[in-house]
Formats: C-alpha cells, sequence, structure tokens
C-alpha cells in the first residue's frame, strides 16, 4: 500500500495519549510511518488478495489518473500491497513501463492498442477487437486485457455552443466545409492526435479536407477546453468523456463519417502478476461494470472542472458504490 513518512513527536507521553486518541477512529498505525488504506467493502467479500503486490500506473491526464486511483484502493480494499506511479507520461512511455515490469497494470483503450501497438488499420466491431486484443497482446506481448468498462473515450471535435449556433455546425462534415471555405477560425489539437495514424491525417483523408498549417495548433490537452470556450480555438479536439464538455457548455460535433473508432477502456495486467493471482480479475469486473460514459464524465468533471484531488474522488465513488467500506 502506498506510505508516507509523518513527524514523530519526541515524548513518549505524548505519543501515547496522541495514539489512544487515533484508535478510537481508525487505529494506531498512522503514527508508525503507515498511510491510510482503503478498508473493506463488497470487493472483499470474495477476493482476498494479502501478499500480492502491484506497480499501478497510468496516462498522463485526469482520466486515467482517477482510473489509476480507482485501482489502489481496490487494490488495497482486498489485502494487496501498491505502489503508486499514476501520472507516467503519454500512452508510449505508459505502456512500455507496463512491458519492461516497471508497472504491474493500468488501464488501456482498446482503440489504442489496435492503431498503436498492434498497427492495425482494420476497422472492426469493438468487441471483435478487444477479442484479438486478448488473444494476441497475452501471446506477443505477456499482457492480459481484463473485463473493459461501458464507456467510449473516443477522440472528438468540440465547438463553444454559441459559436456551434451562430455558425451552424453540428458535425465534422460541417467543420470540415467550413475550413474549406476559408473563414477565420483555429482547429487545435494534442499532440498526440496531431502524430498518431488513426488522428488528424486520417482526420483530413475520411473527410476530405486540408487543414492549412497555419490554422492548425498543437496544445497541451488540458489546455484545448478553455481555449475552445474563449475563442482562441474554434474548433477543438478532446476526449468524448471529459468533464470539461457540459462544463464550459461545448458542443461535440457528431463524427457523421464514423472515422473514430471505439477507445473502450479495460485493465491491462502483466502476464505474471496475473498467474500469480487470477483472481485479480474478479477486482475489476464489476468496477468495469460500474463505468458508464455518464459515470466517468461526471468523475472526470469532478476532477478537471471542480478541481478536486482524484484520489478523493476515486475513493468516493468507490465506498458510494460499496466497493470498499
Amino acid at each position: 500500500m502506498r506510505t508516507h513518512r509523518d513527524r514523530l513527536p519526541r515524548t513518549g507521553a505524548f505519543l501515547a495519549s496522541l495514539c489512544a486518541l487515533a484508535l478510537l477512529v481508525s487505529g494506531c498505525a498512522g503514527l508508525a510511518g503507515t498511510g491510510p488504506r482503503a478498508s473493506s467493502g463488497s470487493l472483499a467479500e470474495s477476493v482476498d488478495l494479502t501478499g500480492q503486490t502491484y506497480v499501478v500506473g497510468s496516462k498522463n491526464f485526469d482520466e486515467q489518473i482517477v482510473l489509476c486511483e480507482i485501482s489502489i484502493a481496490a487494490l488495497e480494499s482486498v489485502g494487496a500491497t501498491v505502489t503508486d506511479r499514476c501520472n507516467i507520461g503519454g500512452s508510449d512511455a505508459t505502456r512500455q513501463a507496463l512491458l519492461s515490469g516497471d508497472i504491474t497494470l493500468y488501464w488501456e483503450y482498446t482503440g489504442t492498442a489496435w492503431a498503436s501497438f498492434l498497427r492495425e488499420t482494420r476497422k472492426l466491431p469493438d468487441d471483435e477487437v478487444l477479442r484479438e486484443l486478448r488473444a494476441r497482446d497475452r501471446v506477443e506481448n505477456g499482457v492480459v486485457w481484463l473485463d473493459r468498462a461501458g464507456f467510449d473515450n473516443t477522440y472528438a471535435f468540440v465547438v463553444d455552443g454559441a459559436a456551434a449556433a451562430r455558425l451552424g455546425l453540428d458535425s465534422i462534415s460541417d467543420m470540415a466545409a467550413y475550413i474549406r471555405s476559408g473563414q477565420p477560425g483555429t482547429v487545435c489539437v494534442e499532440t498526440e492526435y496531431h502524430s498518431r495514424a488513426d488522428g488528424l491525417r486520417g482526420l483530413q483523408q475520411a473527410y476530405g479536407v486540408e487543414l492549412p498549417r497555419e490554422r492548425t495548433s498543437v496544445l497541451e490537452q488540458g489546455l484545448i477546453f478553455q481555449s475552445t470556450a474563449d475563442g482562441v480555438c474554434l474548433f477543438g479536439e478532446v476526449a468524448a468523456t471529459d468533464g470539461r464538455i457540459p462544463a464550459l457548455g461545448l458542443t461535440v460535433l457528431e463524427d457523421d463519417r464514423d472515422y473514430h473508432i471505439t477507445y473502450s477502456a479495460a485493465p491491462t495486467v502483466r502476464l505474471d502478476a496475473f498467474e500469480r493471482a487470477p483472481q485479480v480479475a474478479e477486482v475489476f469486473s464489476p468496477i468495469a461494470e460500474a463505468l458508464d460514459q455518464r459515470t466517468v464524465q461526471e468523475l472526470n468533471g469532478r476532477v478537471s472542472a471542480e478541481g478536486r484531488p482524484a484520489r478523493e474522488v476515486a475513493r468516493a465513488w468507490l465506498a458510494d458504490r460499496g466497493f470498499i467500506g
């Protein structure tokens, strides 16, 4: 489990009285240098991972960090010892951390693994994509895919709501026509989308439009939302599940040519760790089932729009659902 260091009082009498008070609430363990762990709930009724250790990682954006914190708390609640490696970096860095053994587990997206890791260009239903990922990733890379969640963190383009109404922008085809017309307005995308094969290059081919370099701006993902709401970007590329979309009054443009593939999230685990304790799948199965599109957008919004700590948001949700105590 995650640990922290506390300053210990110098006088034994003060320590004893403080420890006695702490015992009334949660025990004296915290004074010995061990941080609070998630207490047992419904997950612990069916799974015991005492003695198992996991290093849990994530990519570097809010949704991933929330999923990372959910994973840490869930594993702690069933007795596992967990090291926090949330917020590693982009997709390639986080995936490499899993393959190299620096981390044991993180949530990955079907579309990302399919297009970026397996270099697949076939457009298949997500069920078939997951089936192939499970078969190939296990054999080729020693990676096990657990049950996927019920949300799709696909790419989306947004426009400020008032601008969308004023300009008659409802779809990405409308965006393409607007760009071809030469009217003013910048398209803002984040670094990974700008460089990925299933990102901006493919979008231009699918919609028959060429973005002039001077009208394309590459920004950090977190800046695109506010920049679009403020009109700095007319069109912004974002994640469809981000809670800042409704919070800032942004309109999602319909992907009317179905260019973007599905990005369902699932925990991916190193095969050696899975084989040591395959019951880890039972920890994540009910969690994945509970994480639908609306739930994830709400959780993301509490972090991205309201500024609440991801750890607090994750543990409050798990407790509300009865997964942890």
